[in-house]
């Protein structure tokens, strides 16, 4: 949501996108599934994530290929909007109806619940 505000940091944000896992940052869901990581359910069988290897394969792809940078903003979710609106982020589902790949990464991920769905929970 665009006015939502964090109880979060950047720092502790961008960390758990690091080193997190799928049921906590939509960037990891996505990235997973673009690298065709099998979602698993985990624990108690409600949270998905590509359980302990294919995150960890995740964390390692990400730190060899992913970068961050930001600019300070004193009201980031206008400046968001306006990015979402006029740049090409097919990665970044919220508020990108109009992106090409919106459908396709909407499909892929909705796919990769189901069949985590249908197998059995993960250690």
């Amino acid at each position: 949501m665009a006015n939502r505000a964090s109880t979060q940091n950047l720092r502790k944000r961008v960390r758990y996108h690091y080193r997190g896992n799928a049921a906590g940052s939509t960037l990891r869901l996505t990235l997973g599934c673009l690298l065709g990581l099998e979602l698993r359910r985990v624990g108690s069988g409600k949270r998905m994530t590509f359980a302990k290897a294919g995150e960890a394969i995740l964390s390692q792809w990400m730190a060899d290929n992913a970068r961050v940078c930001w600019i300070e903003q004193s009201e980031p979710w206008g400046l968001e909007s306006q990015l979402i609106s006029q740049l090409d982020l097919p990665l970044n589902l919220d508020q990108n109806h109009h992106n090409a790949f919106h459908s396709r990464l909407k499909a892929l991920r909705a796919q990769a619940r189901q069949r985590a769905r249908e197998l059995p929970i993960s250690s």
